[in-house]
């Protein structure tokens, strides 16, 4: 299986001999550092196998884990050698030597992925020598609960499936104008009242149509503890998000004084709509300790406020809004926003955290080159030094971001919205936006055009988005995500040219790991019959 890695490994060379076979006899030792993914290696490969994989010394173990800063490798890189005489698995550090075990997972016939051994089984690794490491640092994938919910148990298998791929960022979007996803302790009606709905559009017809079935869900904070630790144990970091200043209908749903015209009702219907919150002290207050609670459970680094498409037609017409304007100095309703933006970057900041936004955060300072960009963390309209932009409308704002000396996340809509269609078969299921079939995905380049290699460099890597207001089951996300999900994550693995003949070989090979993890992805030639979902209507 060593033709068949998925993401390509950046060398790999077959050894000489038959390669190692393991037996009831294989004994595993990690040394410093590699203990924790030892045991993810037992508790995975040992059923799957049926093979007891039992500890042994360093000096008579066939399996051989180990973290060697000195050992020449990336950081998150490893070195791979399977011989007749054993498997030995160097990495740079622990995420490396996780890696590595992913790789010699793949090694593997296809049913090391199952939960029990079939019968009749025989586990060999190939002879292959392979040294191996990441393109970019942040190798993302958005996961939307707060338009339909996934509960903890999808969420961390939906991690397990990142990680077969060696990916490390789960970027979780946690609330939004249909729900509020987490439980908050000071103010338990975001949950009590925020978390549900009275029912959900169904597809993207107009007028609308509606299920008339209620619809919730949280993630309760121990929920949260159990997720980000499970992740942590996969060297996958979860990102929160908290939306605002727009999509909060939930929130000001919950507490009505949040909002610039009291109480509405929770979001039932998809799209983006006039009520956002107030700009007053109080209202800033109020996400200052929801930030307070979740940096708490999150230990990221980062720390995502949306920021996205915030209309400001009640910010017009409210005098505390328009009050505030003019006490800031302030042009107009777009230097509002990133003003309000910016109050919340300075208390992450305080926290010792990075805010990512979505490209919006810029409106007010820069966009598109309309003038000359205040240096991070210096300007009177700047974000902080350590902000994060998150470019989704094309690549204009990741352009604009980077040349200001801000860190860069590439996610472009028209090449990482995994809820777009994926062909223009009538029996794609609620065929939305743009095409974006797999080969879409694989050859996209996340580096934009034009930047200069200083410039380049503020671009930490890229995500997949998976908005899910279509996306309503396990079974549904499965399809939507996969295979696209391998293509995107060889992207961003993988250095050098890509070739998406030479791909699609190894991507059918990789199916077979797929079905025997019991993902439903979509077949590459179309939907099954149970996969469809005629009469209901998709949009442009």
């Amino acid at each position: 299986m060593s033709d068949s890695l998925i993401p390509r490994p950046r060398e790999s060379s077959p050894g000489e001999g038959p390669g190692l076979v393991l037996t009831p006899r294989t004994r595993v030792h990690a040394g410093a550092g590699a203990a924790g993914v030892l045991s993810w290696l037992r508790r995975e490969v040992g059923p799957a196998t049926g093979l007891p994989l039992e500890r042994g010394g360093e000096a008579d173990a066939q399996i051989r884990l180990s973290v060697d800063p000195g050992a020449g490798l990336s950081p998150e890189g490893y070195r791979l050698v399977v011989d007749a005489e054993g498997a030995s698995v160097i990495g740079h550090d622990a995420a490396g030597v996780f890696y590595g075990a992913q790789t010699l997972r793949q090694l593997l016939p296809a049913d090391a992925y199952r939960a029990a051994a079939p019968a009749g089984s025989e586990w060999v690794l190939p002879a292959v020598s392979i040294t191996d490491a990441p393109r970019f640092r942040w190798r993302g994938a958005m996961l939307d609960i707060a338009r339909h919910f996934q509960p903890r148990r999808e969420i961390m298998r939906f991690v397990d499936l990142m990680a077969m791929h060696k990916l490390n960022v789960l970027h979780l979007h946690l609330s939004d104008d249909q729900g509020w996803r987490v439980q908050i302790r000071r103010y338990p009606k975001l949950t009590e009242e925020g978390s549900w709905r009275a029912e959900s559009q169904v597809g993207a017809a107009r007028p609308p149509v509606f299920d008339g079935r209620p619809h919730g869900g949280y993630l309760t904070q121990d929920d949260v503890r159990e997720i980000v630790a499970h992740a942590a144990e996969r060297h996958v970091t979860v990102v929160p998000e908290i939306d605002v200043p727009g999509h909060s209908l939930a929130a000001i749903h919950a507490y009505p004084e949040l909002g610039e015209t009291g109480r509405v009702p929770v979001g039932t219907q998809w799209g983006i709509f006039d009520e956002v919150l107030a700009v007053t002290d109080e209202v800033l207050d109020f996400y200052r300790n929801v930030v307070d609670e979740l940096v708490e459970l999150f230990p990221s680094p980062f720390f995502h406020i949306g920021g996205d498409e915030c209309p400001k037609t009640q910010w017009k017409e409210s005098p505390s809004a328009q009050q505030r304007i003019r006490d800031e100095g302030l042009a107009d309703e777009h230097e509002l926003q990133n003003w309000f933006v910016r109050q919340l970057d300075r208390h992450l900041a305080s926290r010792g955290r990075r805010t990512v936004g979505w490209d919006e955060i810029l409106q007010g300072w820069l966009w598109a080159g309309d003038e000359e960009a205040p240096a991070p963390g210096d300007g009177r309209k700047g974000l902080s030094a350590g902000a994060v932009v998150m470019s989704w409308r094309g690549e204009v704002g990741g352009v604009a971001a980077a040349r200001a000396g801000h860190d860069v996340i590439m996610a472009p809509t028209a090449t990482s919205y995994l809820d777009y269609r994926q062909s223009e078969s009538e029996e794609e299921p609620v065929k939305v936006g743009t095409l974006l079939p797999t080969e879409e995905v694989y050859l996209s380049e996340p580096v934009p055009e034009g930047l200069s290699p200083q410039e380049a460099e503020h671009v930490l890597g890229a995500q997949v988005n998976v908005w899910t207001e279509h996306i309503d089951t396990p079974r549904r996300l499965d399809y939507m995500v996969f295979p696209r999900l391998s293509a995107f994550a060889e992207k961003v693995w993988s250095a050098g040219p890509r070739d998406y003949a030479e791909f699609e070989p190894r991507l059918r090979a990789h199916l077979l790991r797929l079905d025997c993890a019991g993902v439903e992805y979509r077949p590459l030639e179309g939907p099954r019959p149970w996969q469809t979902r005629p009469g209901v209507l998709g949009r442009d």
